[in-house]
């Protein structure tokens, strides 16, 4: 039995061509077990997981490419190693990987190494694209939960001593955290500016 798996790394990503090309390989549309919004790099992917436990003795694992299965070659791997164990085999884009083939072994390898270097340059592609944004001024973190007014509000109640956390953080509609996050980056600036 074919067993089938696709995944989109956003929730905006659509799954209907890998759908369509595990059909096309001879995959049950109802076999199909999909991550969406996850990445290959996150391991604790739920349809990752529901896949290879359905997967029995004699069944086929079927992804379009590697990269939808695994961004690291150790993670591949361990994937293809386990079905191996149980007796099953992989199938990418429909050729079936041989383990016990040096040539099939390689070209595996390679495969991951490719989907771990993509993965490589997009993290650093992100992490460049954030650092012009900043220093454009246009990556600027989530906004301040509380206005300035409110804040100056809040650590005036807070200086009043009359209401717990608790207390203000239901009066201001806000989690506890931030009440204690303003108590707090208060306390920073006013070490700063006394320069102690």
């Amino acid at each position: 039995m074919k067993i089938g798996y696709a995944r989109v790394s956003t929730a905006g990503q659509d799954l209907t061509a890998q759908r369509e090309q595990l059909v096309a390989l001879g995959v049950d549309a109802e076999r199909i077990h999909v991550d969406h919004g996850l990445t290959g790099t996150n391991r604790a992917r739920p349809g990752l997981e529901t896949a290879l436990a359905a997967i029995r003795s004699g069944d086929v694992l079927v992804v379009t490419k590697l990269d939808r299965l695994a961004r690291s070659v150790p993670d591949a791997r361990a994937i293809a190693d386990q079905l191996v164990e149980r007796g099953a085999a992989l199938s990418l884009g429909g050729s079936v990987y041989d383990p016990h083939d040096p040539v099939g072994r390689l070209l595996f390898n390679v495969l991951g190494m490719v989907a771990e270097f993509e993965a490589d340059l997009i993290r650093m592609r992100t992490r460049e694209g954030m650092a012009i944004a900043r220093t454009r001024g246009r990556l600027k973190g989530r906004a301040p939960s509380l206005s300035p007014s409110r804040r100056r509000h809040l650590l005036t109640l807070v200086d009043a001593g009359e209401h717990t956390h608790t207390e203000l953080a239901e009066l201001f509609q806000v989690s506890r955290a931030t009440v204690y996050r303003e108590i707090q980056r208060r306390d920073v600036a006013s070490t700063v500016t006394s320069g102690t």
